[in-house]
């Protein structure tokens, strides 16, 4: 599935962010622990280069836990500051990231007689919760969430405190997803609208990926038993699965394809990694039902 998507409002927010950045102290970047790497904006890497970053893989609630910790492992072995969190329950653990980053730049400033303001940038492709981290920082709703992308469409500066401001930025994408697999993740975790994408594709690749990754999880939810089924012949097990009939007894497609989709995003095929850190890398996916605390 080839995707191409990069629309003018991502043009602009790249130069919104441009722009901000000399007149931020720190960085902090979000991905989705699902799909770490897949959901990193290579085009940041050269943007944020020389600022005090960390990344938080977010909704880590939704992923594989043995598999967090690799990845975990793995960024910090090649220096990168990282860091498991769940948007509305890690609150704690931001606000530690954020003091870390910016301990050196308030010292100095207090060792002068100064209490300066700290400013804190917060970037990632869209969908993966850096509105909802926002909000929770701020202890209640001031920047506008939802659950797809493009909901946060301008800078937005946001005090969480009386020395702490913290930005909050558009999801920004890159202009060409080469990578016909990152792409179609970044599609699975709704980081692409929907409306851009051939959904019935999406969810038949989708329902191929599970085969490998969750086979138990489709006989579970769906009552499929044959994992050797691929494209619509998936969708259309779905269907007798699950009872998804219109009048006559004709299988709607179109409703299994929705369902498969959003239960996949909310965590209802249970805790699924869909990439491995490369030293770990296996053909299929990796899933494990062991609910192990973050």
């Amino acid at each position: 599935m080839q995707i191409n998507w990069y629309p003018g409002h991502m043009a602009k927010a790249k130069r919104l962010l441009q722009d901000q950045l000399s007149r931020v102290d720190a960085v902090i970047e979000i991905c989705d622990a699902r799909l770490p790497e897949s959901s990193r904006n290579p085009v940041l890497n050269a943007m944020l280069r020389g600022k005090a970053r960390v990344l938080m893989m977010n909704k880590a609630d939704l992923a594989n836990p043995a598999m967090t910790r690799k990845w975990q492992a793995y960024y910090q072995a090649h220096g990168v500051q990282c860091a498991a969190i769940t948007a509305g329950r890690s609150a704690r653990e931001v606000f530690k990231a954020i003091e870390n980053l910016t301990r050196d730049k308030v010292a100095r400033g207090e060792a002068r007689g100064v209490r300066r303001t700290v400013r804190v940038m917060v970037v990632g492709v869209p969908n993966v919760g850096k509105s909802t981290i926002i909000n929770q920082l701020h202890g209640g709703a001031i920047a506008q969430v939802g659950n797809r992308p493009g909901v946060t469409r301008a800078n937005q500066w946001v005090r969480v405190g009386e020395y702490l401001e913290v930005l909050d930025t558009p999801g920004l994408l890159w202009p060409k997803l080469d990578d016909p697999v990152a792409a179609r993740r970044l599609a699975y975790i709704s980081a692409i609208r929907d409306e851009v994408v051939d959904t019935f594709a999406l969810s038949c690749a989708l329902l191929e990926d599970m085969t490998a990754l969750a086979p138990e999880a489709l006989t579970a939810r769906y009552k499929i038993t044959d994992m050797s089924l691929r494209g619509q012949a998936l969708l259309e097990a779905v269907c007798r699965g699950r009872g998804f009939l219109l009048r006559g007894g004709e299988l709607d497609i179109e409703r299994a394809t929705a369902v498969v989709l959003d239960e996949f995003r909310d965590g209802k095929l249970g805790r699924l990694t869909l990439e491995a850190p490369p030293e770990t890398a296996e053909k299929a996916p990796v899933k494990e039902n062991n609910d192990d605390a973050q």
